[in-house]
């Protein structure tokens, strides 16, 4: 059975001294000039967030994960590491590109405005050294935005964090899997993901 983890990771700790708060008009401004890597850097809450490495045990997890998911609702409907939009009062200040997301329309129909929130049947982020920043502070913007279905793969302690149920900009259920156990999304019920298929050691 899943455990219902019923008390919140602590905050990541604040950093100091204060920085400048950037938002998604001035960064788009100063992109030309070359001042931002935004291939390394993603806007959340203010900040510009530099992305982690991805080290082989991520890149396994996204590899076999991102398989599956792509199996089960077709590869035009999944997209890797894209920008999505959030809620309307996070929007000037955030632009999360989540590991992996689902659409409920195929990826060519939108060709030039980021996803929005309504436009995500399942999103989810491997963590490897970011497992309290991805249950905190990006599940709170995701639960801000209404996304209902919002998965964390911990490769590091070889389990699955699903967050479900958003309301006043939390998530009011969150259970976690272990490798034993299966879990489907909301968008595939009849679906099961086995957890232990992201951490497979062999080609099978």
């Amino acid at each position: 059975m899943p455990v219902a983890v019923t008390e919140a990771p602590s905050q990541p700790a604040p950093l100091f001294p204060p920085r400048k708060r950037w938002t998604r008009d001035e960064c788009a401004a100063i992109e030309p000039l070359g001042v931002l890597d935004r291939d390394k850097l993603e806007l959340i809450e203010g900040e510009l967030i530099t992305k982690m490495p991805k080290n082989r045990p991520h890149v396994n997890g996204l590899t076999y994960l991102s398989r599956w998911i792509i199996q089960t609702f077709g590869g035009e409907y999944v997209n890797i590491e894209a920008a999505i939009n959030v809620s309307p009062e996070d929007n000037p200040t955030s632009e999360p590109e989540p590991d992996l997301i689902v659409l409920s329309r195929p990826s060519h129909e939108f060709t030039s405005a980021n996803p929005l929130p309504a436009d995500i049947r399942l999103l989810i982020e491997i963590s490897h050294t970011t497992l309290a920043f991805d249950r905190t502070t990006k599940a709170a913007l995701y639960a801000r935005a209404g996304i209902a279905d919002y998965w964390v793969l911990d490769v590091v302690s070889r389990q699955l964090y699903v967050h479900r149920l958003p309301q006043a900009g939390r998530y009011t259920q969150v259970e976690v899997y272990n490798e034993s156990e299966s879990v489907a999304p909301l968008a595939a019920s009849d679906s099961p993901f086995p957890v232990a298929e992201a951490f497979r050691t062999s080609a099978q």
